[in-house]
């Protein structure tokens, strides 16, 4: 009688992927290697690519969860891109500066910020980019109302027990 060997089969495992986000280890690393070139350009008058490096700066630094250095570096880009007359990164930058300023709680700068940004679209005709304020028009709104909601309540439950 032959001896018969059959194939075991082998349970497969479904396996899902998992992004994993930037370390703070690499972003650290990236901060200091994007900060050399911005020195490098400032220093050899690059300005039109130490706009951008100064954008990446900031985003680095969003990330790193410094946003006062975020804002600073934005602004830094924004004065730059100007001076360039690069609208869609003065735009991009009046955008993310916003959001900056929105997670810090300055609202009515935010908004300015935002409506610069509409306004230069708009100049342009870019819909996209007056799409993409509108939303962030929205977003800050819903943002204040949450910010003054929890105060509103509180102050009815004072008013309540006086």
């Amino acid at each position: 009688m032959p001896f018969k060997i059959t194939p075991a089969k082998v349970p497969t495992a479904k396996l899902n992927r998992v992004a994993i986000g930037p370390t703070q280890y690499s972003l650290t690393l990236n901060e200091y290697t994007v900060m050399k070139m911005a020195q490098h350009q400032m220093r050899f008058r690059e300005y039109e690519n130490a706009s951008y490096t100064f954008n990446e700066l900031a985003k680095i630094y969003v990330q790193l969860g410094k946003l006062s250095e975020a804002k600073w570096f934005y602004l830094q880009s924004n004065n730059l891109s100007r001076q360039q007359n690069n609208d869609r990164l003065t735009i991009a930058n009046l955008l993310e500066l916003a959001t900056v300023k929105q997670a810090i709680g300055d609202f009515a700068l935010a908004q300015q910020d935002l409506e610069e940004a509409r306004n230069m679209a708009g100049n342009h005709s870019w819909q996209d980019d007056m799409q993409t304020v509108k939303k962030r028009l929205d977003n800050l709104q819903l943002t204040k109302l949450a910010a003054l909601k929890p105060e509103a309540g509180f102050g009815k439950a004072v008013q309540a027990t006086l």
